[in-house]
């Protein structure tokens, strides 16, 4: 807290303090925002995961006189190396490996990402701040922990990179993160509801090994649908069901259910393919519906996860982590239930 300035009786020693408070006031503008930053705990464990706050240290490298290079690598790349070493160091392809696997890089990027982009990503941080993300963050591991009954290790990291590629994913389940430089992206809807979601995948995905259908695009359908409903039941159902279903809005989910039909039947024929490049991944592969929105394996398989909780009980989508995707596809009645629609 700054300390009240002494009290003088001379007019001259008043004006002249007054303008040196102005000054000082004009330097630090920031200063209320930085001690916010300061209070961010350096990471939040609830169990197994662990959630790293690095983009706290990126931006306090910052404030001093000096840019502080060793806060970077001793707050930013150590506590997290894996990630920076193996998950940016191959993705972004040899030309840009040195910036992530080596001191030197991690420092010289940092060195002008921050500055930079001020404005930006101190607005990214004042969502974080204002959502009370120690607290958000503590709050969903704790309720993810008690939901799942098969427990994980993670470790995951909230940071600016300079290239964007990730936005929420990783490697492995100890190379994960969030990037927060994702313009046009909705970073606490990110933070919160999409932490859930993923958290799910890597309970699920695991368990996935010994299923004949693992490399289907059935399984990445009831992979991701079970995610998304995961996060649905993860927040008792007061968020809207589109809205888990990667946050898209009412019209397009309406589309959907307007369709369901006509979809399920053409594109049952790529619940096998094992290739990838299907209709069922991919809407632009589309013969009929050329202008289907986006997260259209997302939401069919949430509507079949639906379907199998409505005929198996509430609490049954906790079977779905030990069942083989077709398993849950035929135990869902979903394609009876298809049958049904006009």
């Amino acid at each position: 807290m700054k300390k009240l300035l002494p009290v003088f009786t001379i007019g001259f020693f008043l004006c002249l303090m007054s303008c040196k408070e102005t000054k000082k006031e004009s330097r630090d503008p920031d200063v209320g925002f930085i001690e916010k930053i300061e209070k961010i705990s350096d990471s939040v464990k609830v169990e197994g995961i662990v959630i790293k706050n690095l983009f706290k240290s990126q931006i306090l490298a910052h404030q001093g006189k000096e840019y502080d290079s060793t806060m970077i690598i001793e707050k930013v790349y150590r506590p997290h190396q894996k990630l920076w070493d193996n998950c940016y160091g191959m993705i972004f392809g040899e030309e840009n490996s040195h910036k992530f696997n080596t001191t030197k890089g991690m420092v010289e990027w940092n060195r002008t990402l921050y500055p930079e982009n001020k404005t930006f990503f101190n607005e990214r941080a004042e969502t974080l701040l204002d959502m009370n993300i120690d607290s958000v963050l503590e709050k969903n591991l704790t309720r993810f922990n008690e939901m799942v009954p098969y427990k994980i290790e993670s470790t995951i990291s909230i940071l600016f990179t300079p290239i964007e590629g990730i936005l929420f994913g990783g490697c492995e389940n100890d190379e994960f993160c969030i990037e927060l430089n994702y313009k046009g992206r909705d970073i606490d809807y990110i933070v919160e509801k999409g932490l859930p979601h993923e958290l799910n995948h890597l309970a699920y995905e695991p368990l996935r090994e010994s299923d004949p259908k693992k490399n289907t695009a059935l399984r990445q359908t009831i992979d991701e649908g079970f995610a998304c409903y995961f996060t649905w039941v993860f927040f008792n159902g007061q968020i809207p069901k589109y809205e888990a279903v990667e946050n898209m809005d009412e019209n397009d989910w309406n589309w959907y259910l307007a369709n369901e039909r006509k979809l399920f039947n053409e594109l049952k024929p790529y619940f096998d393919d094992e290739s990838g490049d299907n209709p069922l991944l991919r809407n632009d592969r589309l013969q009929l519906f050329e202008n289907a929105p986006k997260s259209l394996n997302y939401w069919l398989g949430f509507r079949i996860i639906e379907k199998y909780v409505e005929k198996n009980g509430a609490d049954s989508w906790k079977d779905i982590y030990e069942m083989d995707v077709d398993k849950v596809l035929q135990e869902s009645d979903y394609e009876n239930f298809i049958n049904t629609l006009p």
